[in-house]
């Protein structure tokens, strides 16, 4: 039996990221998304939230890299404008897994990323993290231990170890990123010992990063293996004006994420390919 989460990120990036996002869920495609605790557009979220569709997960989408700290007083996560360090930098201090001063300010924001979402009724089924800043080795245990007290059922594990479309059509660079990814993430996967905390069997995303496309997706059903399998996604819509962290996400590409996967042929296939689309499940299912 073939399972597939379609999970979109960045849930509160922006408010065209959101309808994008909604668009989606509504029409049936994305079961599920990833919310940002500290995206400019988190209050448009909560609002809208309650008009989805109700079968739908939602996550938080842990985020140490981009925009500002939901907890004051960092100093380690946080460069002189009192933002994170943006990707690189912080991909970097991520790795520093025996500073117990940056341990601890993790600890921290993460809670506190999680508590706002649940203070704000939302009910957290899986837990990510923006540009893969969870399974960072600073990072993975002390999210896996705040998935585990706050009973988060579902923790994404981003590891692609073979391509499954041709390696030839992915760029140098991506495959170099897609390694990179698959190798920090393989090694939080040996720490995940099923305390109450589960992963999907599979998981696919990485190596679409500027190549969605019908026919590659239609590609990726077809080798879709047994289990259950999340895919990551990115659709939306591309905001009148740029501002914000974030803003550099929010392109024409977010808009043919969604279109592609509104196509009928995308939903033609998944028929095909007998794949059932699902949510994922909560911890009574």
């Amino acid at each position: 039996m073939k399972q597939l989460v379609i999970n979109a990120d960045d849930f509160g990036a922006d408010e065209a990221r959101n309808a994008g996002i909604i668009e989606a869920i509504q029409k049936g495609i994305v079961t599920s998304t990833s919310i940002l605790a500290n995206g400019p557009a988190f209050k448009d979220t909560i609002i809208q939230i309650p008009s989805l569709n109700p079968a739908a997960s939602f996550g938080i989408h842990i985020n140490l890299s981009e925009g500002k700290p939901v907890t004051s007083n960092l100093r380690l996560l946080i460069g002189d404008d009192g933002n994170f360090l943006k990707k690189a930098a912080a991909h970097r201090r991520l790795t520093e897994s025996r500073n117990q001063e940056l341990g601890k300010e993790i600890s921290e924001e993460v809670s506190a990323q999680v508590e706002r979402l649940l203070e704000s009724g939302i009910r957290i089924d899986h837990l990510d993290g923006h540009q893969h800043v969870h399974v960072f080795s600073a990072v993975f245990p002390i999210a896996l231990k705040i998935a585990r007290h706050y009973g988060i059922p579902w923790v994404r594990i981003p590891e692609e170890s073979a391509p499954f479309s041709n390696p030839e059509g992915i760029p140098r660079w991506l495959r170099q990123e897609v390694q990179f990814f698959s190798r920090i993430a393989k090694k939080a996967r040996l720490q995940v010992k099923g305390d109450g905390v589960k992963i999907p069997d599979h998981f696919r995303g990485l190596d679409l990063k500027g190549r969605f496309s019908v026919p590659v997706l239609c590609d990726l059903l077809q080798k879709l293996p047994p289990g259950l399998t999340e895919l990551m996604v990115h659709p939306g819509r591309v905001p009148k004006e740029h501002r914000g962290p974030f803003s550099g996400f929010s392109t024409i590409d977010r808009e043919r994420e969604l279109e592609t996967l509104l196509d009928p042929r995308f939903q033609e296939a998944l028929k095909h390919s007998q794949t059932s689309l699902t949510p994922f499940p909560n911890k009574e299912g």
